[in-house]
Formats: C-alpha cells, sequence, structure tokens
C-alpha cells in the first residue's frame, strides 16, 4: 500500500479560527479520504505555532503567560477541527519537546555545515509577519519601513546579535531543483513567482533572536532563540519523529503534499527547501497553493476586523454544507469570495433541492410502491444502461479533477449528473407506472437504478459529505463506500428515509445572525480577551435584510394577478446561433404550444431541459431576439452572480396548472 503524507501550515495562536484556517484544513481532509478511497496509507498532519513576539505581547496584555495563551487557542482549534469532521492524524505543537528537540537538531546540523554564522542585523522588523523587512525597501519621510508581506508600516527598528543563514548559497541549487521539477508549486503561476524572486538574488536569513525569549533556545547559546520560520516549518519533520529518525521518518518523509495559502509561498517553497538542502534531507514533492477567502473582496485576516466564524455557521447547517461550500466554491490558485447569501444559496440548491431532493424522492417511492423491500427480478431498458454507463464517463471526470486537488470542477460534473437523474424521474414517470400491476417490474427498474446511481455518486461525494454519505448509506443498508457502480443484487432492502438537507430560510438566518454576532459582540460566547472573535462578529453583523419592503415597490392584490404564470412542459430546446446565453424552447403549456427564448444557455445545456416541467410568464408581451419570436418568458431565481436556478416541480403537477 502506497504512502501518502500531506500537511497544513500550522496556524499561529494568535489568530482566532476562522473560514480561511477552516478551507485550508478541510481541503487537506478531503484530500485524505479521497486518498484512502484510492488505497493510499495516509498521514494527515495538522498543528499550531505558538512561538514568536506576537505571542509574548498578546499574552502580557491578556495576564497570561504565552503557554496559557497557546493552550487556550490550541483547544478552540481543535474543538472545531471535531465539529467539521476533520480526521487529522497528528496535532503537532511547537511547544512540544519533540518538536524542540528536533528543531535544535537540525540547526546544529545545518550549523556544524557551516551554513548558519553569528552575524549582526540592523534594520526594521514586522512583529505581525515574524519577518525582517528588507533593506531594498525604501523608508518612509518619518523613518518607517512597510512590510512586502502584510502591508504594515513598522518603525521597529532593531540592532541584534544573530544567527543567519546562509541562504545566497542556495540559489543555483533552488533553481536546478525547480528545473528539474516544474511541478514542485502548483498551480504553475505560483511556480514562476517562485522561480522570478529567487533569480532576483537572495540574500543571507537572519534565524534568530536575541530580544525574544520565547521560543527555542540555540542549543550552546541560550542568549539566542530560533527565529518562528526556522522553528515553525521544522514542524513537518519533528512531527514524524526526525529526532531518532525511526520508522515513522523514514517510511513518510518526503512529504507528498504542502497544502497552504499564497501569503506564506515564499517560506515553504524557498527557505524550506533550502533548509532541507543544507541538512541532506530530501525536499517535498508538491506544494499545493491556494488563494485567500475574501469578503467584500478583502481578505478574511483578524487585523481586517472581517474575520467569519464558522461557528456562527455551524448553528444553522451542518458541517457538511460549508464543507461543500467551500470545496465548491474555490478553485485552486484563485481567491474565493464569501457571502452568507451565495452560501445559503449554494446550499439550498445543490444539497437540498438536488442531492437530498433525489433521495428523498428515491426512498419515498420504494417506500410507498414497495414497502421499503423488493424480493423480485426487475426489467430494465436501454434507458437505464444508459445511466449506467454516463456514470461511468462521469466517475472518470470526477476522479481526474479529484486528482489534480480540483474538487469544484469534479463537484461540477456530479450534480450535472444528479441533475440527469432528477430528469430521468420526470421521464420515468414512476408514479404513472405504479398505477398499473403489470408495471410493477418495469417500476422496480426504475428505482433499483436510481438506488444504484444515488450509492454510485455518494462514494464520489463521501470525501466532502462525511456525515451525510454515511447516512446514505445507512438508509439503503450498503456498508461500502468503494468507489465505481454499486450493482446491488436484485433483491434487496432499504430503511425508511431521512432528512439529509433541510432547507434553510434566508429571512430567519439573517434575523438570528445579527442577535447571536451582538452576543458574541459583548462576550458572551468569546474568552476574556479576545477582540479577535467580537471584531468578526460585528462584521457578521452587518448582514441583515429589511423588514419593510420599499413603498415604490409595494404591489396591490389586482398588479399581481395581472401576471400569468403556468407550468409548462419542455418539448424541444436547442442553443441560438451566435447567442452564447441564449436557448430557444418549444414548450407545451396545457393548451398550446409556443416558443420562447431563454438567456440561461450558460449554466444549462439544452438536454437539461428537455421533458422538465417550468413555470412561465404566459401572458408577456411577444418579443424578437435574435430574430425569433418569444411568447413568454421563464421563471428562475438568481443569486449574487446572476446564476439562475430553475425551480424543480413536484412529480405529479399538471401541464398548464396556474400558480396563484
Amino acid at each position: 500500500m502506497p504512502k501518502f503524507y500531506l500537511t497544513t501550515p500550522i496556524y499561529y495562536v494568535n489568530d482566532v479560527p476562522h473560514i480561511g484556517h477552516a478551507y485550508t484544513t478541510i481541503l487537506a481532509d478531503v484530500i485524505k479520504r479521497y486518498k484512502q478511497q484510492r488505497g493510499y496509507r495516509v498521514l494527515f498532519l495538522t498543528g499550531t505555532d505558538e512561538h514568536g513576539q506576537k505571542i509574548e505581547k498578546s499574552a502580557n496584555k491578556q495576564g497570561l503567560t504565552p503557554k496559557q495563551l497557546a493552550d487556550s487557542m490550541v483547544e478552540r482549534f481543535k474543538q472545531l477541527w471535531q465539529t467539521l469532521n476533520i480526521e487529522y492524524d497528528h496535532f503537532i505543537r511547537t511547544t512540544d519537546e519533540v518538536h524542540i528537540k528536533g528543531v535544535q537538531k537540525i540547526f546544529s546540523k545545518v550549523k556544524e555545515k557551516g551554513d548558519i554564522y553569528l552575524g549582526e542585523y540592523a534594520g526594521h522588523y514586522c512583529i505581525s509577519c515574524e519577518n525582517f523587512i528588507p533593506e531594498s525597501i525604501e523608508e518612509t519621510a518619518d523613518g518607517k519601513r512597510t512590510c512586502p508581506d502584510c502591508g504594515r508600516p513598522t518603525d521597529n527598528r532593531v540592532k541584534e546579535k544573530c544567527y543567519f543563514f546562509r541562504l545566497s548559497a542556495y540559489g543555483d541549487r533552488l533553481l536546478k531543483f525547480y528545473e528539474e521539477n516544474p511541478e514542485f508549486v502548483t498551480p504553475r503561476s505560483r511556480m514562476n513567482e517562485v522561480v522570478s524572486f529567487v533569480k532576483m538574488g537572495l540574500r543571507d536569513l537572519s534565524v534568530t533572536r536575541s530580544t525574544v525569549k520565547w521560543g527555542v533556545p540555540v542549543p550552546g547559546d541560550p542568549q539566542q532563540t530560533i527565529y518562528v520560520w526556522f522553528d515553525a516549518l521544522s514542524n513537518y519533520i519533528t512531527a514524524i519523529d526526525y529526532l531518532n529518525e525511526g520508522k515513522r521518518f523514514t517510511t513518510y518523509w518526503p512529504a507528498d503534499l504542502h497544502i497552504m495559502a499564497k501569503d506564506i509561498l515564499k517560506y515553504h517553497a524557498v527557505y524550506w527547501p533550502a533548509f532541507l538542502m543544507a541538512a541532506g534531507l530530501p525536499l517535498p514533492k508538491k506544494e499545493l497553493i491556494h488563494g485567500w477567502w475574501l469578503k467584500d473582496e478583502k481578505k478574511i485576516s483578524k487585523s481586517s476586523g472581517n474575520v467569519l466564524d464558522p461557528h456562527i455557521l455551524l448553528k444553522h447547517f451542518n458541517p457538511d454544507a460549508i464543507r461543500y461550500f467551500l470545496m465548491r466554491e474555490a478553485s485552486i490558485g484563485a481567491d474565493g469570495n464569501f457571502s452568507h447569501e451565495g452560501f445559503i444559496n449554494r446550499v439550498n440548491t445543490d444539497l437540498t433541492n438536488d442531492w437530498a431532493n433525489l433521495v428523498s424522492r428515491t426512498t419515498g417511492m420504494i417506500e410507498k410502491y414497495f414497502a421499503n423491500s423488493f424480493n423480485q427480478p426487475a426489467v430494465y431498458t436501454y434507458k437505464e444502461e444508459e445511466i449506467r454507463g454516463r456514470f461511468g464517463t462521469l466517475e472518470k471526470t470526477a476522479l481526474d479533477c479529484f486528482d489534480q486537488y480540483q474538487f469544484n470542477r469534479g463537484l461540477e460534473a456530479i450534480f450535472e449528473y444528479i441533475n440527469y437523474l432528477n430528469r430521468y424521474i420526470v421521464e420515468a414517470q414512476p408514479w404513472n407506472l405504479a398505477k398499473e400491476e403489470a408495471n410493477q417490474p418495469r417500476l422496480a427498474g426504475v428505482l433499483k437504478t436510481l438506488t444504484r446511481a444515488i450509492l454510485s455518486v455518494n462514494a464520489l461525494l463521501a470525501p466532502i459529505l462525511t456525515d451525510t454519505a454515511a447516512k446514505v448509506r445507512t438508509i439503503f443498508n450498503a456498508p461500502g463506500q468503494d468507489l465505481g457502480w454499486h450493482d446491488l443484487p436484485e433483491v434487496f432492502s432499504i430503511l425508511p428515509g431521512m432528512q439529509l438537507f433541510p432547507r434553510v430560510d434566508s429571512k430567519v438566518f439573517f434575523t438570528e445572525v445579527p442577535q447571536e454576532d451582538a452576543a458574541q459582540q459583548a462576550g458572551a460566547a468569546a474568552p476574556q480577551g479576545d477582540a479577535a472573535q467580537q471584531a468578526g462578529a460585528a462584521a457578521d453583523a452587518a448582514f441583515s435584510l429589511p423588514t419593510i419592503p420599499d413603498a415604490a415597490n409595494v404591489i396591490e392584490i389586482e398588479d399581481f394577478k395581472k401576471v400569468q404564470m403556468v407550468v409548462a412542459r419542455v418539448l424541444e430546446a436547442e442553443k441560438v446561433e451566435k447567442a452564447d446565453k441564449l436557448l430557444k424552447l418549444k414548450i407545451d403549456t396545457g393548451d398550446g404550444t409556443r416558443t420562447l427564448v431563454a438567456g440561461i444557455a450558460l449554466f444549462y445545456k439544452p438536454e437539461d431541459l428537455v421533458g422538465r416541467k417550468i413555470i412561465i410568464v404566459k401572458n408577456l408581451k411577444p418579443a424578437k431576439l435574435r430574430g425569433i419570436l418569444s411568447e413568454g418568458m421563464i421563471l428562475a431565481a438568481s443569486d449574487a452572480n446572476n446564476r439562475p436556478y430553475v425551480p424543480i416541480l413536484p412529480d405529479d403537477t399538471p401541464v398548464g396548472a396556474i400558480l396563484k
């Protein structure tokens, strides 16, 4: 069984766990579960970075020791990871004795080689980033320098003796490594940034401080403390027994995947490989660099005061909803923008309307028509074979995406197949088959095929929807989560269905969230001194809905009655030439057929709509679009990005039914 060792960064304990931390850690957990499905023996490491000047200062302000502050924050991270169903294998703390001794070991090894030497540093230091400001950064008129990483001005000029790492000696070796391993950093754009940075020339790097005591003492020189990045980066080897170089270390190192956000790329892709080269250790195989999560186009961070606390979402949604949204919305390398509205729309549409509804409809019909048990062989047609064949194509597409860590693209393909299954129900019309006893074998074929398809899709979703996947397996009495088509026998039974994703009413959510946040703002849910939690709560409180509509938008009931909305069935659908956004639909309105043009082609394929029941405005004045007379308008919801969502109607809704 091949091994796979993956890591998250270790999170600084001066920062409360927020959506950004959750995304990185959920991504790692999803990769772990997926790799296990593919037959790997996985070791998943996460943890906390607890040393440095920021921690010293923050602890002093709160009347705590640095270790007391770290202990309280570590518990918050661990509790959140447990709630989000994150199954890490080891949680490393930089205050662990095995880590401290391991850091001292690699420091001594590099020093003995001659690549660490004693010198003196004079210049500016950014406490926030725990980083010395390069001399190339110009001073402002008032003697300050701006940190290139966080953008904060600093007047913290220091002069002290410290040890330097001879980074300048490793430029050519690093460039040669990048050339021989072009996939070392993913995506490629980030690899290009790293190469450009190294080609500009590397300067020797300060790796200790004499004025900071909260950290790892330098062996043989206790007046010096090992600098936070040399300390923190070493966790990837100290956690797997680098100290003794035992079986765990020899088995799992080098790491197969380091996962991190783009702001710490330089440390991981330049400094860390150079440290390892100096120590004579193999380099990691790949570094996966994701973007930031933004709120109102600003990076989510404690310093910005816009921290999004996952606990607020967890009061209204189960953990799978958060896991799904973060995996579905963000593409590796790009920034993701978080909004409560977008989150609710995504969950209600994909998970409630599409996935949970598919499972609910199927289990409901099995219970209604077969008392939850199939006892006879079924009759199948080419349509059921098509469902199986299309799953094979879907699975290959999804797994190819997952192998490249493009989970958003894989999930997009999976939910296209789920929508295809929902359309299959409409086309097969099992409620009509159930009217004749002679159709029972054919009805069984439809529902058995749906069951097999659901279980097959469920295995693909299992690394993301951990709790929900387990519930689906329980309902269908199918404990395994192996990939591939789940070819159940002809005789099997299921358990009663259960609610998987209750619909969340956005009005209720936005009414309650400000009250909850206000309580946190007053300190009801935050430990003493945790101003960041309160700041994040205040930022979330800005989301609210007006309770009284604008008078200009109020209409009378008589106005509403003028709009004729009816149920129609799509008979034909095709794209409009030279119009990327338009579909031409031929529809049955119950009293005849007509044509309409809908601007939904970017999100719905023609085959997605044929046979589907939709809602149209029947008495809208006809208009020509691209030379086609459109006799009506399709109704659809839309999110903040104007993505349309065509409602799914109950199966037995008659064509021509009037909406009132």
